[in-house]
């Protein structure tokens, strides 16, 4: 009787480490994300694994990581929860990956949220600023990215330092646009002020000129705007054949190279959250270490805001990769990230302990100056 149980409990033990660790071999890190490669987010979710995949290549030029190469899958999810569900699932359970890395979405992360409960598969780096997700403390999630809530607070701070109390809110509906609304509900709530209209669009089905006709009836001083990729811009572009001349304020998750690529001259003052350094700053070491590999890639290459916190998320990676040491584990990764305090590249400070994976609560504002550059 006791000898059945306790194999039946080393059988267990096994099976339960197997689930998280199988994407550790002797010379390789196997990571694996969903992601949205298609439809108007796609393009801004490739540069994210242009930047990460950067950093990696040249962490696998120099010998890996404990002598072991690091291999990043992507499957596109077209922004179909039930598609990362299974794109997820099939990572872990055929491809083996030790590690979701950098998946995109917040509905979309809620809902692989179980799956790595179950199988003990830790997620690094998802690309939504939820605060449903930071709230609720999760072991096997890590945050890198600023929350929206940090995000929708410094908007609202700096609408109402600057005496504008006309604003209106365009959200797309669905589990982004939602969770950016409640976000900047919550902090119009605690700055007392409220929002002239709130006007949603269907992303399957959009209506832009219906939207900016809802607008245009409010006339706002100020329009924040809770999308990113063609929805910002295919929305902005309505308003300004509008009699409406209001100055527009984006989440992060807005690419400044799709808007200026869709807008061109009229992206021109687009206000942005930012929660990664400005490329401009070339004295912070990360955003050296990005622009020379950039350079050495492609010489004529163009760097990208989006790109650029792929290659950070990839860096912050890294460091706890090479902090889990040689024997590296789902266990061992998550005690040395919760034991290293703060990890800093210039600026950009993220946090970890056992109580909070939350990591950067960077957040500053950007405006889209003459030449298509972010100006912080």
């Amino acid at each position: 009787m006791f000898r059945s149980t306790l194999m039946a409990l080393m059988v267990f033990a096994g099976a339960h480490a197997l689930a998280g660790d199988k994407g550790v071999t002797p010379t390789e890190i196997r990571l694996g994300a969903s992601a949205v490669l298609s439809g108007p987010l796609g393009a801004q979710t490739k540069e994210y694994g242009v930047g990460s995949r950067l950093y990696f290549d040249a962490v696998n030029a120099d010998g890996g990581i404990h002598g072991r190469k690091i291999s990043y899958t992507t499957l596109d999810d077209g922004f179909d929860v039930k598609r990362a569900v299974d794109n997820t699932r099939k990572l872990i359970e055929e491809d083996g990956v030790f590690m979701i890395y950098n998946s995109t979405g917040t509905a979309q992360t809620g809902a692989i949220l179980p799956l790595l409960q179950e199988t003990r598969t830790i997620a690094f780096g998802p690309v939504t600023g939820a605060s449903a997700f930071r709230d609720k403390f999760n072991p096997y999630l890590f945050h890198v990215r600023a929350s929206y809530a940090n995000e929708a607070r410094r908007i609202i701070s700096q609408l109402k330092q600057m005496g504008i109390s006309r604003i209106a809110v365009f959200y797309q509906d669905d589990g982004l646009g939602k969770t950016l609304l409640a976000e900047l509900r919550q902090a119009a709530t605690l700055e007392k002020m409220s929002f002239v209209v709130e006007t949603k669009i269907d992303p399957a089905k959009p209506d832009f000129a219906a939207a900016a006709a809802a607008t245009e009836k409010a006339q706002p001083q100020a329009v924040i705007l809770g999308t990113a990729g063609n929805t910002f811009t295919n929305y902005v572009k309505a308003v300004l054949q509008t009699s409406v001349k209001p100055s527009f304020y984006g989440f992060s998750v807005a690419s400044v190279d799709v808007i200026n690529r869709e807008l061109k001259q009229d992206a021109r003052g687009i206000i942005l959250t930012q929660i990664m350094p400005s490329l401009r700053n070339a004295t912070i070491p990360a955003v050296a270490e990005y622009l020379k590999l950039l350079r050495e890639k492609s010489p004529d290459a163009r760097p990208s805001a989006s790109q650029f916190e792929g290659f950070v998320h990839a860096k912050l990676l890294v460091e706890g990769l090479r902090r889990a040491g040689r024997q590296l584990s789902t266990d061992s990764f998550i005690k040395a990230m919760e034991g290293a305090g703060e990890i800093s590249f210039g600026r950009f400070v993220a946090k970890y302990s056992p109580q909070s994976h939350n990591g950067s609560t960077y957040v500053e504002m950007a405006i889209i100056d003459n030449e298509g550059q972010l100006r912080y």
